[in-house]
């Protein structure tokens, strides 16, 4: 099995080259860049990199608009680093596509246990990627692929979710007014456990509605239940 490959995304020396000590010691290749410039010129000479570990607060384009170009190009883990305890940062660094995030000071363990587990789930994607399902989900118009993960509006505008608003939507697809706590949508989006006050499902939830919102009679496709979860109260096309 290949060695994974992460880069790291940090201006600040000490703490750049402390990644790098403590990925190393776990038997990981490690890249290192300062900045979004580099960052590029990294990723330019490295197609095998699995993950991404950014801070937020970098010079000159920051973190989280270097994740908006990174999600442009390249689909591999990314992990933000951020110095601020701050809903806003997350919530925008997670509709943007970043899939975790840890907030400075970081434990050590916690942070390489996440990092290996994002890799893996990076690497189940690409296994998913190539094995052909049944086709089409089609329900109040809308066509879900199931091999692109292209959700396509009743107007035949087409867009490819991200993994994670792809497996949720997926998941309710398959259980129609069945409700889902966040406990099992993240679950099955990321793999990982639900922490105390992680908004990742509700980001998801309300990105896949905006999706829905682009065509008037079918906004109100995935219901909230308060204290329970969410629901697709929609009908899926036999």
């Amino acid at each position: 099995m290949q060695t994974p490959v992460i880069l790291i995304v940090e201006d600040e020396d000490v703490t750049r080259l402390n990644l790098v000590s403590l990925f190393e010691a776990e038997g990981y290749k490690v890249i290192e860049a300062i900045d979004g410039d580099d960052m590029h010129d990294k990723l330019t000479n490295n197609d095998d990199v699995n993950l991404v570990v950014m801070d937020i607060n970098l010079p000159g384009k920051n973190g989280l608009i270097l994740a908006r170009e990174l999600r442009q190009k390249r689909n591999v883990g990314l992990i933000f680093l951020t110095g601020r305890d701050n809903d806003v940062d997350r919530i925008l660094g997670l509709e943007i596509g970043a899939d975790d995030y840890i907030t400075k000071p970081f434990n050590p363990r916690e942070l390489t246990i996440r990092a290996r587990n994002l890799i893996s789930r990076t690497a189940l994607g690409g296994e998913e990627a190539n094995i052909e399902t049944n086709g089409v989900i089609t329900f109040n118009g809308w066509e879900l692929d199931e091999n692109s993960r292209c959700l396509t509006s009743p107007s035949g505008d087409a867009k490819r979710l991200p993994k994670g608003e792809y497996r949720a939507l997926r998941l309710m697809l398959d259980s129609p007014g069945r409700i889902f706590s966040r406990e099992q949508l993240i679950k099955h989006m990321t793999g990982r456990e639900l922490r105390a006050n992680d908004r990742t499902v509700d980001v998801t939830i309300r990105r896949i509605r905006k999706h829905f919102e682009s065509d008037n009679s079918t906004s109100e496709l995935i219901s909230t239940i308060h204290g329970e979860g969410y629901r697709f109260i929609g009908k899926i096309d036999s």
